[in-house]
């Protein structure tokens, strides 16, 4: 009897947080509307499909993917074509390695299906990691939070400059973006904390998901995604692992998936694997924010 689709108020304050305080003449602010509005209503349709029906099926996963990835494709697509990082086409096709100072392989054209990866892969990741009060809303305030200062950094010329990081001058806005995902998850959680008064749905989780990868395509710190990201990741991994360890030796690894629900199966309260997590999520925004000075 807990309502669902709690995520459009999130979308919602977020959209309109962002047209208040954001500079409009920005594009970059409108590629990552585009992506948070896009799989927003994906996850609204497939709520609605859930609802309508009764039951716990929506949409049909290979048709989430492909309109996932069309959308991630648009994106993609205009930042190998008129990306924000200065420089020639190297610049924005380049792939950047925390700890390794000169290592920055040129994807070339491969650089629009990589960054599909990135956007559809952390989309779906947050929405599996969604499954206990409170925790991938949590986990999306530790992420949002952190590139909202990475998003600052790279905008800031002497900063980047003495921290190695590609300077873009029109990424400051995405901070802001950033910070009203940081405003809007913190006052969903009020209602979203065990026990839960609501629950955000796929309306929430993949768009949320969804913004986070873009703007990590944006900024060019798609590898720090995977750290900062390590909750989504871990659980995402878990579910992917489940799959291919059945269908290969017939045998689970987990007791069931992903990685939260196989702690509450070995007798952990919920709160207790949640505030856990949590902490896991913050240990990883500290390791992030500390190969800044890594480099």
């Amino acid at each position: 009897g807990t309502p669902t689709m709690g995520g459009v108020l999130i979308l919602s304050a977020i959209i309109i947080s962002t047209f208040l305080w954001a500079r409009l003449d920005d594009p970059l602010i409108y590629i990552v509307l585009f992506s948070l509005i896009w799989f927003g209503g994906l996850g609204f349709l497939d709520d609605y499909l859930k609802v309508r029906n009764r039951r716990s099926l929506g949409l049909r996963g290979w048709h989430k993917i492909i309109i996932q990835s069309f959308g991630a494709f648009i994106i993609a697509y205009w930042v190998y074509r008129w990306g924000p990082v200065p420089g020639g086409m190297e610049s924005k096709t380049a792939l950047l390695f925390p700890f390794f100072k000169n290592f920055r392989p040129d994807l070339g054209p491969l650089f629009i299906p990589f960054a599909m990866l990135v956007i559809v892969g952390t989309s779906n990741a947050v929405n599996l990691t969604d499954g206990l009060d409170g925790l991938a809303i949590t986990c999306t305030i530790f992420v949002a939070g952190t590139y909202a200062v990475l998003s600052h950094i790279t905008s800031n010329f002497k900063i980047a400059d003495y921290l190695d990081i590609v300077h873009i001058p029109l990424a400051g806005e995405l901070a802001v973006f950033c910070a009203t995902m940081v405003g809007a998850g913190l006052g969903f959680l009020w209602y979203n904390c065990h026990p839960a008064e609501m629950f955000m749905g796929d309306v929430g989780a993949l768009s949320l998901g969804a913004a986070i990868g873009t703007v990590a395509v944006l900024i060019k710190e798609e590898i720090l995604l995977v750290i900062v990201g390590g909750v989504f990741v871990i659980e995402a991994l878990s579910v992917i692992i489940q799959v291919w360890s059945y269908k290969l030796i017939g045998k689970r690894v987990f007791k069931m998936a992903p990685l939260h629900h196989h702690f509450e199966q070995k007798g952990w309260p919920e709160t207790k694997v949640v505030v856990r997590f949590w902490i896991i999520a913050a240990i990883f925004v500290l390791i992030t924010l500390s190969t800044l000075k890594l480099r």
